[in-house]
């Protein structure tokens, strides 16, 4: 962390009272939050806390303390469909906490200094994936469109400013095509979302949970992983300035409730996702694949070095794009503030902050699993057997809820009806994200596939058919 200049205090020397301006008169301490319900990355300093009133604990122990014993907290929570909004509404003084995914945090940073006067600070993460999965481009199932590249000349629709909108343009830039020849069409998730499942648009970008919905409800089919870009998607917390320097104290509840979120929902991630269905209407198939254990997401505050320095790239693309205002890091990032809040609870900082969950490692041995509507979930240790689960389930006529396996390349988490499989001359059986991936693996084993079970059911967007299609898989390769 000292590489970059960042404000680092040491484990035990925050004190916090080098910041109280002395006891607090008998005030309203007003605490507004602003966060995205149908953000995955952002549950555990927003949705998560808020339902389950994790702020509102930590502060009714702040008002234990002298400073706000005679003080009032008013929270309030604004729920927003993406960070540009957030950003807004800090600058204008309405809230002074703003949950957010990696551009948008840029953004909040540089707008922020570029007034001279008003500043905020990047005070902890929320959860991330290294490989930068979690965004994605989608086209309507019916499309011809089957990469990036063939989007050259159409309409793409994306929430400007998102960390969607970060990756487009940093996929833009890998791809050797230039803005101009594209056309952006700024479109809220909801909206980008519906406009895809009528066909009304080439392509729609989104950040998390966006992509795996409309692959999970059949209206759209993925076309590019944001893990392509090889840059770490994160999402983090900026507070203002005067929040943190007046009650720092706030903050550091603020973050402990954010930690406890993160508990909350690696103790049991089925509970996480059925609470999370019923807050956000987000289907709980879709949360699993984020909460699981082997899901998309790391939930984890740290601010590690290798966080940075995505943010800098990422600052970097939007230089050359968007000309946006310069952004002093060593400002504006600390971590004095979720240090502080993992002493108070006793909890290694050093060993998290050097912790750094890589899917293509830690998911290698994780098992496939079925989540059987009746019995919940059931694992199975090769691809093989989780097929032939599947096919028994079938002939049966019992319901599946959904079913994952994982990406060899990348070790992330997909949806069994959505991967790309392959046999090998073997026998053995290996699941992708990417057909190019797929088809390299099996010229490699000289095996068969590089196909998924919506193209053996000829690429309808029938979703409760894949299950059966998806059953087939070990006979359809075998035909190859």
């Amino acid at each position: 962390m000292q590489k970059l200049g960042i404000m680092v205090a040491a484990a035990g020397a925050l004190g916090l009272a080098q910041f109280a301006p002395g006891i607090a008169d008998a005030k309203t301490i007003n605490v507004g939050v602003g966060h995205q319900s149908m953000c995955t990355d952002t549950y555990t300093a927003g949705i998560i806390v808020k339902e389950l009133g994790l702020l509102d604990k930590n502060l009714a122990e702040l008002k234990k303390t002298a400073k706000y014993k005679d003080a009032a907290f008013k929270v309030r929570w604004a729920d927003y469909s993406s960070g540009g909004p957030i950003t807004n509404q800090m600058m204008a003084n309405k809230l002074n906490i703003g949950v957010m995914g990696d551009y948008p945090l840029i953004v909040n940073g540089a707008k922020f200094q570029a007034t001279k006067s008003l500043r905020t600070l990047y005070v902890a993460g929320t959860g991330y994936n290294l490989k930068g999965s979690g965004n994605a481009v989608v086209v309507p199932v019916s499309s011809s469109i089957t990469k990036f590249e063939e989007l050259r000349g159409k309409e793409i629709s994306v929430p400007v400013g998102s960390a969607a909108w970060g990756m487009t343009l940093k996929a833009l830039q890998d791809a050797g095509i230039p803005s101009s020849e594209v056309t952006i069409k700024n479109q809220s998730p909801a909206v980008g979302a519906a406009n895809i499942a009528k066909g009304k648009i080439d392509a729609h970008a989104d950040f998390c949970p966006w992509s795996e919905l409309l692959e999970f409800r059949g209206t759209g089919r993925k076309i590019y992983d944001g893990s392509e870009t090889k840059i770490p998607y994160l999402h983090g917390v900026v507070v203002r300035q005067e929040l943190a320097k007046d009650y720092p104290e706030v903050v550091v509840a603020f973050l402990k409730a954010v930690i406890d979120a993160g508990d909350w929902v690696r103790e049991d991630p089925m509970r996480a996702a059925e609470s999370l269905e019923k807050w956000t209407g987000v289907e709980k198939e879709v949360q699993y694949l984020y909460f699981s254990k082997g899901g998309h997401l790391t939930l984890e505050p740290t601010i590690k070095d290798k966080w940075v320095e995505a943010l800098e790239f990422n600052h970097g693309v939007l230089e050359r794009e968007k000309k946006i205002p310069p952004l002093d890091f060593g400002k504006w990032i600390t971590d004095e503030y979720i240090r502080a809040a993992y002493k108070e609870k006793a909890l290694d900082y050093e060993k998290d902050l050097k912790d750094i969950h890589d899917p293509a490692v830690k998911h290698t041995s994780l098992p496939m699993e079925v989540w059987h509507a009746k019995d919940g979930i059931k694992t199975y240790a090769s691809v093989r057997d989780f097929l032939k689960a599947i096919a028994d389930f079938n002939k049966v006529a019992q319901k599946l809820n959904a079913t994952y396996v994982y990406d060899k390349t990348t070790g992330l988490k997909l949806f069994g009806k959505m991967a790309f499989y392959v046999q090998a001359k073997d026998g053995a059986m290996t699941t992708f994200l990417r057909k190019q991936d797929a088809n390299s693996y099996a010229a490699k084993v000289g095996g068969k596939g590089g196909g998924r079970p919506d193209s053996a059911q000829g690429g309808g967007a029938d979703i409760d058919g894949l299950d059966a299609a998806l059953a087939q898989v070990p006979d359809w390769l075998s035909s190859l």
